[in-house]
């Protein structure tokens, strides 16, 4: 099976060669879109990254070329159009599981370095200027942490933020047996959870019942002025409605991994371009949020596990026809 990588980035490139050792692969640094796709012409196979755009017209013009197989090496998959896929008889795939630990330690990572400010304690020292007046956080322990979401990823940040010494309140429709019976653990509906968290974490799917799901509504019942946190995807967030929040004081700070329109900018170098995004740039001056580029995953056993799995996709399809992590419509 010969197969074609969009999106390729340095990081990735080790672990996919050493994944696809049995397969014929080709990397391009290209976003796939209608204008590239004509790149994956004379191949079996596709793999993509969430960067990437497989709309109807994308998926339309790969099949001509005979091309039966999507894989993306992501967890979520807003960027493929699954129903477009289903009716041009496409099969598409993605990795639900690697490492959940990467993406619930960089975001504790993120609260302590919001809540401690250690991004503006660092630009103080450089400057030499080692007064301590702006740079006032507060304990984490005994804080009231809500989780929205708590599959694997929620769930590993849950037991870290358990450590803590903090009340969890949890919203998912699901319940976990293994969190529901710790002590200061509890799950609640949604209302109970914005009026009562200190800190909310964003760490669900963005589908059609997600997004922005934080909005001016559910902003307005967060009744402590929480912080806010986001390792799922932008869009879960109304943006507008969060700087309006930031703004007044109604959300006193947020830690952003992601954005809602971060395709085509994030995992990119635009260090020699103008950003003309006014949202955006309004979020990056504020001094009570911390952005950061999409970066969550990024640790030696998620990127082992992304690979492994993409492989293991294509294998599949390659000697039975089917995978296991096979996505459909409906999902």
């Amino acid at each position: 099976m010969k197969i074609i990588v969009y999106s390729i980035h340095d990081f990735e490139i080790p672990f996919i060669k050493s994944a696809f050792a049995n397969f014929e692969i080709e990397f391009t640094e290209e976003r796939l879109t209608l204008e590239t796709s004509s790149l994956a012409e004379g191949f079996d196979g596709v793999s993509v990254f969430s960067s990437d755009s497989v709309s109807e017209e994308v998926i339309k013009n790969l099949k001509s070329f005979n091309i039966n197989y999507i894989s993306t090496r992501s967890a979520g998959y807003d960027h493929i159009d699954l129903t477009a896929a289903k009716q041009n008889n496409m099969k598409i795939a993605n990795v639900p599981e690697y490492s959940p630990y990467s993406v619930a330690e960089f975001t504790v990572a993120m609260l302590l370095a919001l809540n401690r400010k250690l991004f503006r304690a660092d630009e103080l020292f450089q400057l030499q200027d080692f007064r301590l007046d702006t740079l006032v956080g507060f304990d984490v322990h005994n804080k009231t942490i809500g989780i929205i979401g708590a599959g694997k990823i929620g769930a590993a940040f849950a037991k870290i933020m358990y450590g803590f010494g903090t009340n969890i309140l949890i919203y998912d429709l699901e319940r976990n047996p293994k969190l529901e019976n710790l002590e200061n653990i509890k799950y609640v509906e949604l209302d109970e959870l914005y009026e009562n968290s200190d800190i909310i974490s964003l760490s669900l799917p963005l589908n059609n019942h997600t997004k922005y799901m934080i909005n001016k509504q559910s902003i307005e019942k967060m009744k402590k002025k929480p912080m806010l946190l986001n390792t799922a995807r932008g869009a879960v967030i109304n943006t507008t409605n969060l700087i309006e929040a930031l703004k007044s004081g109604q959300i006193s700070a947020a830690a952003l991994d992601v954005f809602e329109r971060e395709k085509g900018m994030y995992f990119y170098d635009w260090s020699e371009k103008i950003i003309n995004d006014d949202e955006f740039n309004i979020l990056k001056a504020m001094q009570n949020v911390y952005l950061t580029s999409h970066q969550a995953f990024l640790t030696r056993e998620a990127l082992e596990g992304i690979a492994s799995t993409s492989a293991e996709n294509f294998k599949e399809w390659r000697d039975k026809g089917e995978c296991q992590y096979e996505l459909y419509p409906w999902e």
